[in-house]
């Protein structure tokens, strides 16, 4: 076998994106939990594969399976854009087993407020690790400003669970069913917004399809984060809304009395990882417009990493 030659794009999925089957290949891959498993050793193992494939160096003896291999377990447990490692329940790896945990509990303990503030917490806590380990661009954010990001989606998911909660004492059971998903939609419009603050100030990068980088945009910031907090909730429909009418429907026949947790937390929450967003260039900022139309007249449409 000769040496694995360097025209390998390994910037882009392996698997063709315009075809469901390749975008269902790619999502799993980055998803698959197995990941987690992975020592440190093999993850700088990785970084140096990867780094190096694109620095121009390829790896002696390696294939074009161990490449993809490596870039995919680069990319589960390093962020795209500043290069660190990311906490291990932050990772995509992690999205499956943490949301299908946290989900089935909600919907399972909903009934006494103690659980209720219990699991909001959990969820909170959890969402804005995820936030900030996938957060976009490479601005750093401040203690301070993660702090009041935290304090203020937490609260905001409890406050929203025991108010729909107790607005709901005298309606159907199936109402009180869906406090979980509401608290939950309402903290994302919450938590999101605020741990990403900070690009909504400086903005985030934007680059060509060649990914050099062009600048920074507070617009891309916007229209990002806006995409990231419907994502969120269109996320939480199939796990938090659907169950609710299947468990309902289960009591009322007797089939199911206790123990919800197993069906509940039965239903995978494979997170939409459309890391890779877009934008024309007329929507940016004039004096961003003006900076890359004095570097490259020819860009039309810019890209920028939107986040999770």
């Amino acid at each position: 076998m000769g040496e694995l030659p360097l025209d390998i794009n390994i910037q882009e999925p392996r698997w063709d994106q315009s075809t469901f089957l390749g975008r269902a290949r790619h999502f799993f891959t980055v998803t698959d939990p197995r990941n987690l498993l992975v020592s440190g050793a093999q993850l700088e193992a990785s970084r140096n594969i990867v780094q190096n494939y694109r620095a121009g160096v390829v790896t002696p003896g390696i294939t074009e399976d161990q490449l993809w291999r490596a870039k995919y377990v680069y990319d589960s447990a390093f962020h795209p854009d500043t290069g660190e490692k990311v906490v291990l329940i932050g990772r995509m790896s992690a999205q499956v087993p943490m949301n299908m945990t946290i989900t089935g509990c909600m919907l399972t303990f909903y009934r006494q407020t103690p659980t209720v503030v219990f699991w909001q917490w959990v969820n909170q806590s959890f969402n804005a690790i995820v936030n900030y380990s996938n957060r976009s661009g490479d601005t750093p954010i401040t203690v301070r400003q993660l702090g009041t990001a935290y304090v203020s989606a937490t609260t905001g998911a409890v406050a929203t669970a025991l108010g729909l909660k107790s607005l709901t004492k005298h309606l159907p059971p199936l109402v009180g069913r869906f406090v979980p998903f509401a608290a939950v939609a309402a903290a994302n419009c919450i938590n999101i917004p605020l741990m990403r603050q900070r690009e909504l100030q400086v903005g985030i990068p934007v680059a060509d399809e060649a990914g050099q980088r062009l600048g920074y945009s507070v617009t891309a910031a916007k229209q990002g984060i806006f995409q990231v907090v419907i994502s969120r909730i269109c996320m939480a429909i199939p796990a938090m809304a659907i169950p609710p009418l299947i468990m309902d429907t289960l009591e009322k026949k007797d089939f199911l009395k206790v123990g919800d947790l197993g069906l509940d937390s039965g239903d995978v929450n494979w997170p939409v990882l459309f890391y890779c967003s877009s934008i024309h260039m007329s929507k940016l900022e004039p004096e961003l417009r003006a900076q890359i139309h004095e570097q490259n007249p020819s860009v039309e449409v810019v890209y920028y990493n939107k986040g999770l």
